[in-house]
């Protein structure tokens, strides 16, 4: 007989994923100032654009993917790029990449498909997910991205950005998209 008692998503390491707040409230920590807006869920960028109006900075979309080794990265484009996988892989120095799967992804960054950001990084404690930036975001002063959560937007400087990642532990890489 099996349990029917619903459990949280654990990560690898068995916690819970943090949340939007505990994202919010780690920006604060660093002194990182950002502005969030409460939205309708958004799954995919065409519904981000119908939705967010005139929120600041480049919008981005964010691909989990993996290669044939396990070896993941997180990969944050512009959200107009197009992206080609096999190019992408020779780009990032890996082979044969697809996508993650949800239970991965909730597994190593603590979302959920539609929700996939690079604040997720703050659920990685064992620094499996590398983080690949468009550079083409270098243009943009403002950033926006979900605070681990599809129903809100958090804008932040991009300078900022690169440094939660570096706290986290998770220094981005630049590649041409």
């Amino acid at each position: 007989m099996s349990d029917a008692t619903p459990r949280e998503p654990a990560l690898a390491d068995g916690s819970a994923p943090a949340t939007a707040a505990d994202l919010l409230a780690r920006l604060e920590e660093l002194g990182i100032e950002a502005s969030t807006v409460r939205h309708p869920a958004v799954f995919t960028v065409e519904e981000a654009k119908a939705l967010r109006g005139k929120l600041p900075g480049a919008h981005t979309k964010n691909l989990f993917v993996r290669d044939k080794k396990g070896s993941m990265c997180l990969v944050v484009a512009r959200e107009d790029c197009a992206i080609d996988l096999a190019s992408l892989a020779d780009r990032l120095g890996m082979k044969r990449l697809s996508f993650g799967s949800p239970e991965r992804l909730m597994k190593y960054l603590g979302v959920i498909p539609g929700a996939v950001t690079p604040f997720g990084v703050l659920n990685d404690h064992g620094g499996e997910v590398s983080v690949a930036l468009d550079a083409g975001l270098r243009a943009h002063d403002l950033w926006s991205f979900h605070p681990l959560d599809n129903t809100m937007t958090t804008t932040l400087t991009r300078d900022d950005m690169l440094r939660f990642l570096e706290e986290e532990g998770h220094p981005p890489t630049w590649v041409e998209l």
